[in-house]
């Protein structure tokens, strides 16, 4: 071998090892380093760039040892003041919390002085010692809280149940007009439409859009979403369903073809509106009570506009043509097809309906959470599809009934769970359902043809 071939080969052996070199040296570059992991505070808390925090004072004197904890969008945490009263609460973003106080880490007879609340925090009704807070402008939000001689203030059971069913009932309410909705989707075309909580976002977004953006008046803002989604329904179906149906795609690509729809509009919406969590104008109002029950008149108007348009749907069904028309095709579409009904026309009403519900669910949602977010709509989706599965596939009665068992399911087990699992216990109630009528509640065993 002479010394010239020798030399390159050595050569390239020592360049190979400094590419190597240079490559595992960038690797742990970008690597974070063992010790670069999440910092955390002594009581166990992840430091984030978003916190609460202030201080607890009773007689201008510092209180030490008062436990609080906050919880919102799926996220918990506890902490305590210290010697100085001081506290200090980390979240994961930016959005609506609720802190509590325990009052049993409180000196004797004294309780948070309500009246001296910060601005922009909503003391909860039936308690002094818990409130929702949201940010402002910034990352950090400071709440000084002082205490004061009075009475703790304790609700019974009974009455917590009947506030509970009374929510229970708002939330099945609104959640009743996206699942009727995609009921009716479901009964004249067989699919699950997953991209229906991307309906129920846009009626929210088109709201803030027009309310908060544009500054315009919120009946102004409230019509544009219910026309916008209309014009969102419509446009789905002649855009992307119609055409696949010709094609003669199977219920089974076209589920998955709207899963990646609701992925796409999902993170579109996060494009143009950001993370964050956003109000609508007079979000939040201040609780009128009913005995035991606590209810804004926001939700007194949703709780009317749901029932008067859930009537309006019913009359639609029942004592129109083309609501008969949508009844026959979700029985038999090819016996409708045959007896002269346009089934296109008429899966082209029902998306434009559609659309309008989940629209104003979206609105009515959006003040029940509250706030607008890109992603809100998917939070009702499993409900949605609990709600009209437990009520029986493919028609709107049953969706109703669905959707009102699981709403006041949430809403009652929060009595005995914690909040952030009440989700699942709707879950709970449609297994047992169906363990025992497989059909639904309003379903068939079977479909004639």
């Amino acid at each position: 071998m002479s010394p010239t071939i020798s030399a390159n080969r050595s050569g390239k052996r020592w360049a190979v090892a400094l590419l190597a070199a240079l490559l595992a040296m960038a690797f742990l570059w970008v690597q974070p380093p063992a010790s670069a992991s999440a910092e955390e505070t002594d009581d166990g808390q992840e430091v984030t760039e978003f916190y609460f925090a202030g201080v607890i004072t009773f007689e201008d004197e510092p209180v030490e040892g008062v436990v609080m904890t906050i919880d919102g969008g799926g996220f918990e945490g506890e902490t305590e003041t210290d010697a100085e009263g001081k506290w200090r609460l980390y979240v994961p973003e930016k959005d609506t919390y609720k802190i509590t106080v325990d009052e049993d880490t409180l000196p004797d007879g004294v309780i948070v002085d309500a009246a001296q609340l910060p601005e922009g925090t909503q003391p909860i009704a039936g308690t002094t010692a818990s409130f929702e807070v949201e940010f402002g402008l910034t990352g950090t939000k400071i709440l000084n809280l002082f205490l004061g001689e009075g009475e703790r203030i304790t609700v019974s059971f009974a009455d917590q149940l009947l506030s509970r069913l009374v929510g229970g009932l708002n939330f099945g309410l609104l959640l009743a007009l996206a699942s009727m909705g995609a009921a009716l989707i479901y009964g004249t075309t067989r699919l699950s439409n997953f991209a229906h909580a991307e309906m129920v976002t846009w009626g929210g977004l088109v709201a803030l859009v027009t309310t908060s953006f544009w500054h315009l008046p919120l009946w102004l803002g409230i019509a544009a979403a219910v026309i916008g989604g209309g014009l969102f329904g419509w446009a789905m179906d002649a855009g992307l369903w119609r055409p696949l149906r010709r094609r003669g795609l199977g219920v089974v690509q076209l589920m998955i073809v709207s899963i990646g729809l609701s992925l796409a509009l999902r993170y579109v919406f996060q494009y143009f509106i950001g993370g964050g969590t956003r109000q609508l104008p007079g979000s939040s109002p201040e609780p009128i009570q009913f005995g035991p029950i606590s209810l804004s008149y926001i939700d007194l108007i949703a709780m009317g506009v749901s029932i008067v348009v859930i009537l309006g749907v019913a009359w639609f069904l029942t004592r129109t043509r083309i609501g008969k028309a949508t009844r026959a095709i979700s029985d038999n579409p090819q016996l409708a097809a045959a007896s002269g009904i346009d089934v296109d026309r008429v899966i082209r009403i029902v998306w434009i309906l559609a659309g309008v519900l989940a629209a104003i669910s979206g609105i009515l949602w959006a003040y029940f959470r509250p706030g607008v977010k890109w992603d809100m709509g998917v939070q009702m989706l499993l409900l949605i599809f609990a709600a009209i599965t437990l009520g029986g596939l493919g028609t709107a009665f049953g969706a109703l009934v669905g959707s009102l068992i699981v709403g006041i399911a949430v809403e009652v087990s929060t009595l005995w769970i914690p909040s952030d699992l009440k989700y699942a216990s709707a879950l709970v109630v449609l297994i047992v359902i169906l363990l025992v009528r497989p059909q639904g509640l309003l379903g068939r065993k079977e479909r004639l043809g």
